[in-house]
């Protein structure tokens, strides 16, 4: 065998161990990817006519208006892991949040920009430092009334901040006299929207050419809100089992220091990650309280902490499969 055959034999030898070998590192990989390109049959609902928010219709007739929906619809659609988790969270948040924003006379549709400020996670917690399910900022926490520090921060209290972001929305409201424009002034701030609307001389926040983020923001809501009372239409089935219960707890006032929250957990027959999960506005493992004010902490229940599933309800604003 000449050097040249040699060589060509060498060749066809490593290609068919190539050849061999592809298919097996591969294969496997192949195999569980295809059927699920295979299913993915979901398609976004159509873009309605209009949408009502808090009174106000907007039409979907004009171009710019029609695809900013659009594409919130696709957005909703398929980001699958959020739209799910926020959908079985709001199960439990909305019956907290729905009676404080009906008792401070704001209009019940602003739960779902609770809903998409935070995905309807009280531990969220944005990179600029937005915290909770209003994702107030520090200062503006604190300038509604809420106690922001390093042991204290009720940005994470859900029915604090509740009743705060209550607070900001009437103020706004009371600037705008529109609701659309109040709900852009919660991402933008009303100062921009205020200045924005005279530079660009329109009466509603929907028509205005603003940043990306904020044009998108009011469309979100509208999406959020159709996702809500159809999520079937969005490709999502589920049944009651799989949301997330309300919790029950028991609550102790407290007008003292804790010392160390580990054992008042083990006093009150709860772990502190359950203690915690609880009070996410305790952010260290102690109450300093040095001016003796006064603070309730949620005990969570038994049937809280072990709930079953097959009892679960969905809540009557969570649409779900019969």
């Amino acid at each position: 065998m000449n050097k040249k055959s040699r060589r060509f034999t060498l060749y066809s030898l490593i290609l068919v161990g190539i050849g061999a070998t592809v298919p097996f590192l591969l294969g496997n990989s192949c195999i569980q990817h295809t059927p699920m390109v295979q299913n993915q049959h979901t398609t976004p609902p159509e873009v309605p006519a209009y949408a009502t928010f808090a009174g106000d219709t907007i039409r979907f007739d004009r171009y710019d208006l029609r695809e900013r929906m659009d594409r919130e619809l696709i957005s909703f659609t398929y980001m699958q892991s959020g739209s799910l988790l926020m959908l079985k969270r709001a199960n439990r948040y909305f019956p907290v949040i729905e009676p404080i924003l009906k008792v401070n006379g704001i209009p019940d549709d602003f739960k779902y920009l609770m809903a998409i400020e935070s995905s309807a996670n009280p531990s969220a917690r944005s990179n600029a430092g937005a915290a909770g399910l209003w994702q107030f900022m520090p200062a503006t926490g604190r300038e509604f009334g809420l106690e922001v520090n390093g042991n204290i921060d009720e940005r994470y209290h859900i029915e604090k901040s509740t009743r705060a972001a209550c607070r900001y929305l009437r103020q706004a409201y009371s600037k705008f006299g529109d609701w659309i424009s109040v709900a852009a002034s919660y991402n933008a701030g009303q100062g921009r929207i205020s200045s924005q609307l005279a530079k660009q001389q329109c009466r509603t926040a929907a028509d205005l050419w603003l940043n990306e983020e904020t044009s998108r923001y009011i469309f979100r809501i509208l999406a959020a809100k159709q996702f809500f009372a159809a999520p079937a239409d969005f490709g999502f089935r589920l049944t009651a089992k799989q949301l997330y219960p309300p919790f029950t707890y028991t609550t102790d006032t407290v007008r003292q220091p804790i010392d160390d929250l580990y054992e008042y957990a083990r006093q009150k027959g709860i772990s502190y990650a359950q203690l915690h999960d609880a009070n996410l506005w305790l952010r260290e493992s102690k109450l300093n309280n040095k001016t003796q004010k006064e603070y309730v902490i949620k005990i969570p229940t038994q049937n809280s902490i072990y709930y079953n599933p097959e009892r679960t309800v969905a809540y009557p604003s969570i649409r779900i499969n019969p």
